[in-house]
Order: C-alpha cells, then structure tokens, then sequence
C-alpha cells in the first residue's frame, strides 16, 4: 500500500486527466476531539468516488450530497431535478461540528469541530508534477492562494505543519515513510505487511537465497545484496526505518553500524536482552563504538505485550515503530527490556539451566 497522501493524489490526478470534476478537502483546522490531524486530505469525483479521508464517513457522505452530479433525475424523486455539481470557484471554507447537534449528526467527538478548505477542480499539470516529485523521494510544500485557487510548488528541505493565514494555504507533502527489513523469514512478512498497511514504502534485503526464494508479500522490494551495502545506498533520513531480523551477527552488525551514522527514525534488532547486550559489546569491542555511540540502536525492539509468536512480535516492533513516528514518548514498563527486567530473571541468568540435587 502506498503513502496515503499519494495515493489521494494519484487517484484525484487520474480523475481529472479523464476530464472528470473533482474536489480536493483539506483538515486546516480543528477544535476539540478530532477523527482526523490537521493536513489529512480526501478527494472526491463528481460520480461520488471518494479516496482518502477527513472524518469516520458522515462528513464524506455530507460533501458526496453536495457535489455529485445527479445525471438522471426521476420523475419520483422532482427534488433530484436540482442538480449538484462540483464548481468552478476559487476555493472555499467549510465548518463542521459547530453545534451539538451537528456533531452528533456529522459523527464527531463530543465537542470535535473541524474546518475544511476545498479545492475545486485541481489542474493536471500541477496535479502531475506533485505526483512526480513526491515519487522521487522530495518533500513538497504546496501553497495554494485562497483567492484564485492557484497553486506553487517548492521543494523543501524540512517538513513544516500546515499553515494557513487566510490568503495562502500551505500544506507540506512527502517524502513517503520508508521500512527497510534485513531478512526474509517469516517474521519479516507478518511486519511487512503491517508496515505496507501503515503507509510504509518496504524494501526486504536477505543475501540468503533460501529465504528470498519463499518470499510471498507482494508491494515489497525484495534485494540480495549484503545488507550494509544497502544501507550504504539507501539514503537514510529522518522517515526511514532500519530493522535486523535475522539474529546472524554478520548480516546485522554492520549494516546497524551504518544505518547509526545516518539520521534514521528508527534503527533496532530482534533479539533477546541476552543477544541485545552481547550485540552491543562486539560493537564496542570491535568497531571502536561506545555506549552513547549506541544510544539510538533499539533493542530488544518492540513494546511489551507478552508476545511470543511471529504475529504477535510483529505487532510489538510495529507499535513502537508508529509511537515513535508520532512522536508519543513511550513508558518505561511498556518498553520490552525494562518490563522483563521486572517479570523475568536478568539477562545473564536467561540461559543457566538448575538441576535438581541428587
């Protein structure tokens, strides 16, 4: 599954390169509870087709009611006579949830009240070029002049939060949140999947033919080079992701090491407290690396639920993987190694084995 953002656009770029109207609605602004952040964008086809989203449906249902065009009228319904259309305006505000009872019609949180900016009828060429920089890896602001609809296009450098003084619109898209997996066992498909799900652009990178040969998640670039080489030329940022799964030291160890001297989003290994400690002293001991070095590496990764299958695991480094994507700090009895500390013996008593005397 592609970046959401993307995917509206695509979808909005296609509808209109067939010569269909189309609206563009964007969450600017919000008080109270809210479905959806502000930035969220829907698009919606003069049939009705909508892609993308701004609240739980009720206020899509509400913009399909008044913009799509009603072709064939009946003579059952006179009312249907009067025909919704999707404009050609500049562009205009819309408020929902003002009152209770709009909240409670429009499915809104108890005292949830957001603003919307809609756009009507985006050109194509600005649509296309959108689309092209953002598949490339660029991260685009785009501001849209509220008077005219017209729309700039400037490349960033720096993610900003939506803006919105009256007279512009400025809403930053891209560059698409990247997971990169090193092995192609069972556990990496069941985190595969959930990070496709979440958005996440995933490239897989085992060197071990027998696993790559099994390999059964579709959406996923699966590569056979060394992992350290991949991450040499994977151009980590601040929305990418670095995952060892495959317990083997000379398929972690460095590409770790590589993806720590970049500025990642993340970078963790599966692994037990016992391997997470042994990990960490071959790093010191051999690739003259010390423990504020290492701060950033996460492990044991993922959040403490009790799991023990693959799924089960899967779901954990995925939790934490998002809690760390927005921001949400998360508590120290919630953290895997933390936790066990407190459940279970110490990692160095993990593998001693107490007969019983004779």
């Amino acid at each position: 599954m592609e970046n959401l953002d993307l995917m509206v656009l695509n979808q909005l770029l296609g509808w209109r390169a067939q010569g269909q109207k189309a609206l563009l609605a964007t969450v600017v602004r919000t008080w109270g509870s809210s479905p959806r952040p502000v930035g969220s964008i829907m698009a919606l086809c003069e049939t009705g087709s909508v892609v993308g989203s701004v609240s739980g449906g009720c206020i899509e249902d509400d913009l399909i009611y008044r913009y799509k065009r009603i072709s064939q009228p009946t003579a059952a319904h006179p009312s249907e006579n009067l025909t919704h259309d999707i404009p050609d305006s500049p562009p205009e505000r819309v408020t929902y949830g003002v009152t209770a009872d709009e909240a409670h019609r429009f499915g809104l949180p108890c005292g949830g009240t957001l603003e919307l900016v809609l756009e009507f009828n985006p050109e194509v060429a600005e649509l296309q070029q959108l689309v092209d920089m953002l598949t490339q890896g660029q991260m685009v602001h785009r501001r849209t002049d509220m008077s005219t609809g017209k729309v700039t296009l400037l490349r960033a450098l720096q993610p900003q939060a939506l803006s919105d003084d009256g007279k512009d619109l400025c809403n930053c898209f891209g560059p698409e949140y990247r997971m990169l997996l090193i092995g192609a066992g069972q556990l990496t498909e069941y985190l595969a999947t959930m990070a496709l799900f979440c958005g996440f652009a995933v490239t897989v990178c085992d060197p071990r033919e027998e696993y790559r040969s099994g390999w059964q998640v579709a959406g996923v670039t699966l590569l056979s080079d060394m992992p350290d080489d991949v991450v040499k030329v994977f151009h980590v940022d601040k929305r990418t992701c670095v995952i060892a799964l495959t317990h083997d030291p000379k398929l972690d160890d460095l590409a770790l090491l590589e993806a720590l001297s970049c500025d990642a989003l993340y970078v963790g290994a599966i692994g037990s407290r016992r391997n997470d400690e042994a990990r960490r002293s071959r790093m010191v001991e051999h690739f003259d690396q010390t423990q504020e070095s290492l701060a950033p590496l996460r492990g044991p990764i993922g959040i403490f639920i009790g799991s023990k299958t693959p799924p089960e695991i899967a779901v954990s480094v995925m939790a934490e993987v998002l809690a760390v994507k927005n921001a949400v700090p998360l508590p120290r009895d919630m953290q895997v190694g933390p936790a066990k500390e407190q459940l279970l013996p110490s990692p160095r008593s993990e593998a001693v084995c107490f007969l019983p005397e004779k």
